[in-house]
C-alpha cells in the first residue's frame, strides 16, 4: 500500500484569488494594531501630503503608520529588514496590503514624520486611559544605556578634530586654485561630494570642534566669575575666602582628553553594567501595569538630574489625556538622588523615596546621604510598609527595559542625534504600550 502525505506541489495555481483576511487568525495583533490605528487622529501625517492629487502616488500614511508600528512591536527598526519582511512575512504583508514599499521609501517616512510618529506616545496612552490601564498614584522611574548609531572607534580628541577639519579646508583651498587655473572664470565641475554634501564627515568634525571649544570657554567663564566672586568677597570682608586656593583654570583649548563622537556627535561615552558604550540615557516614567507614562532621552550619564523633568513630562501627559488621578509617589534608585529637586518635588506634595545608600556602590564604601529628605526617606524605608513599597520600583519599571532589550531586540537607536533618537524613543515607548493593551485583561475578566 503506498504512503499517504498532503500534497506538496509549488506549481499548483490557485483557482480563486487568495484572500489576505484569511492569512492570519482573527486575534493577531497584526489585526488588532490596524483597528487601534484607525482609532488614531493621522491627519497631520496626511497633512504633508499634496491634496489636488497630482504627482507620483505614494503609500498611505496610514498604512505606513502601521508598518512602522507593527514593526517596533517585533522589535524590527531597521528599514531594510522591514522591506525584506513586507515580502516574506505573512503579518507585515497583511499590514502593507500585499504591498512592497522599498526600504528608501520606509527609511524617508520615517524620518519625514519623525516626531508625529513620537507624539502617537500620547494618543496610544489615551487608548490606553479609555481600556483603564492608567493607574498612577505610585509610579517609577528609571533609566538605561541605549547604544547609538555610532561606535567607540569614532571618538576622536579635539587636537584630531582640528587637524582633520584644516586638512579638509586645505583640500577644498587646493581644489578651488586647481579649477581656477583650469576653467579661468567658467563655472566647471562641483566640488567633491565630500567637500559639497552638508552631511558629510567635514561638517560633523566642525561641529565636533565648535562644541568642544564652546565647552571650553563655558568652563574658562564659570572660572572666572569664581575668582570674581572670591576677589569681591575678599574687597568687601578683607579675608581671604575660605576653602583651596583656585589654581591657574582651564586654559583657552579643550584638553587632550576630551574626546567627540564624529560620526553621532551628540551621542556620549557612557557606562553600561561595567564595559564603556557610545550612546544615549533613555529615561522611562511608568505606572501599574507597566504602562510607560512619560519617556525621554538625555545625553547625562547620569540620572541625579532627571527626577523633576521625568514628573513634569508624565503630569503634562496625564493633563493631555485628560486623567484626573495624580501621581502621589515616585520610587527611584539611588542614582536619581539629587536633594534640591527631591525638596521641590515634596513641596508639590509628592512623596519621593529614594535609599539614601547605592548597594552597588560597597567598594567606595560612600557615606549614606545627610540631611532632612536622608532623614525622612530612612524613617519610611524604616518601615514594614516603606519597605514593601519601595520594592515595587523593580515590578513597575525595570521590566520595561528588559522587555525591550532582551524581548523585542532593540538594544541601540537606529537614527542620529538627540532629537531624532528621543523621537525614536517615544515611538518604542508608544509601542511597549500597545503591546502592554494588546495583553491587558481587567481583573473582572
Amino acid at each position: 500500500m503506498a504512503q499517504n502525505f498532503l500534497s506538496c506541489d509549488r506549481e499548483q495555481d490557485f483557482l480563486l484569488p487568495p484572500s489576505v483576511g484569511e492569512w492570519l487568525p482573527a486575534g493577531h495583533l497584526a489585526w488588532w494594531l490596524l483597528d487601534v490605528v484607525e482609532q488614531l487622529d493621522l491627519q497631520a501625517f496626511y497633512a504633508g501630503y499634496r491634496v489636488d492629487g497630482s504627482g507620483r502616488a505614494a503609500h498611505n500614511p496610514a498604512m505606513m503608520v502601521a508598518l512602522w508600528l507593527y514593526a517596533y512591536c517585533v522589535g524590527e527598526s531597521s528599514s531594510r529588514q522591514v522591506e525584506r519582511r513586507c515580502v516574506e512575512d505573512v503579518a507585515f504583508r497583511v499590514i502593507a496590503a500585499n504591498r512592497v514599499p522599498d526600504h528608501t521609501t520606509i527609511s524617508r517616512f520615517r524620518q519625514r514624520h519623525a516626531q508625529r510618529l513620537a507624539d502617537l506616545f500620547v494618543q496610544v496612552l489615551a487608548v490606553c486611559a479609555k481600556a483603564g490601564m492608567v493607574k498612577v498614584g505610585t509610579v517609577a522611574v528609571d533609566g538605561t544605556k541605549m547604544r547609538a548609531n555610532a561606535g567607540l572607534s569614532a571618538n576622536r580628541g579635539y587636537a584630531k578634530i582640528r587637524a582633520e577639519v584644516e586638512r579638509f579646508l586645505a583640500d577644498a583651498d587646493a581644489v578651488d586654485q586647481a579649477e581656477n587655473e583650469r576653467f579661468g572664470e567658467a563655472r566647471g565641475d562641483e566640488l567633491p561630494a565630500e567637500l559639497a554634501n552638508p552631511v558629510t564627515r567635514r561638517e560633523r568634525l566642525e561641529r565636533a570642534r565648535r562644541e568642544l571649544e564652546a565647552e571650553q570657554a563655558a568652563r574658562v567663564a564659570e572660572h572666572e566669575a569664581m575668582l570674581a566672586r572670591r576677589a569681591n568677597q575678599r574687597e568687601r570682608t578683607g579675608r581671604t575666602p575660605k576653602g583651596r586656593p583656585p589654581g591657574t583654570g582651564p586654559g583657552a583649548e579643550p584638553p587632550a582628553e576630551a574626546k567627540r563622537n564624529i560620526t553621532d556627535p551628540e551621542s556620549r561615552i557612557m557606562r553600561d553594567k561595567g564595559a564603556h558604550v557610545q550612546g544615549y540615557n533613555a529615561q522611562a516614567l511608568t505606572g501599574e501595569h507597566g504602562l510607560i507614562i512619560a519617556a525621554d532621552v538625555t545625553t547625562s550619564p547620569n540620572d541625579s538630574h532627571q527626577l523633576v523633568p521625568m514628573l513634569a513630562a508624565a503630569r503634562e501627559n496625564l493633563k493631555r489625556i485628560d486623567h484626573q488621578r495624580k501621581i502621589n509617589c515616585v520610587l527611584a534608585d539611588g542614582g536619581y538622588w539629587n536633594h534640591e529637586q527631591i525638596s521641590e518635588l515634596r513641596q508639590t506634595g509628592t512623596v519621593v523615596v529614594i535609599p539614601t545608600h547605592d548597594p552597588h556602590n560597597t567598594q567606595r564604601k560612600r557615606q549614606p546621604r545627610q540631611g532632612p529628605e536622608a532623614d525622612r526617606i530612612n524613617t519610611i524605608l524604616a518601615t514594614p510598609a516603606g519597605r514593601r513599597l519601595y520594592r515595587r520600583r523593580a515590578e513597575l519599571v525595570e521590566p520595561v527595559f528588559a522587555h525591550t532589550k532582551h524581548t523585542r531586540r532593540i538594544t541601540r537607536f537606529s537614527r542620529r542625534g538627540t532629537t531624532a533618537a528621543r523621537a525614536e524613543w517615544r515611538l518604542i515607548a508608544a509601542t511597549h504600550n500597545l503591546l502592554k493593551l494588546f495583553r491587558y485583561q481587567p481583573a473582572g475578566a
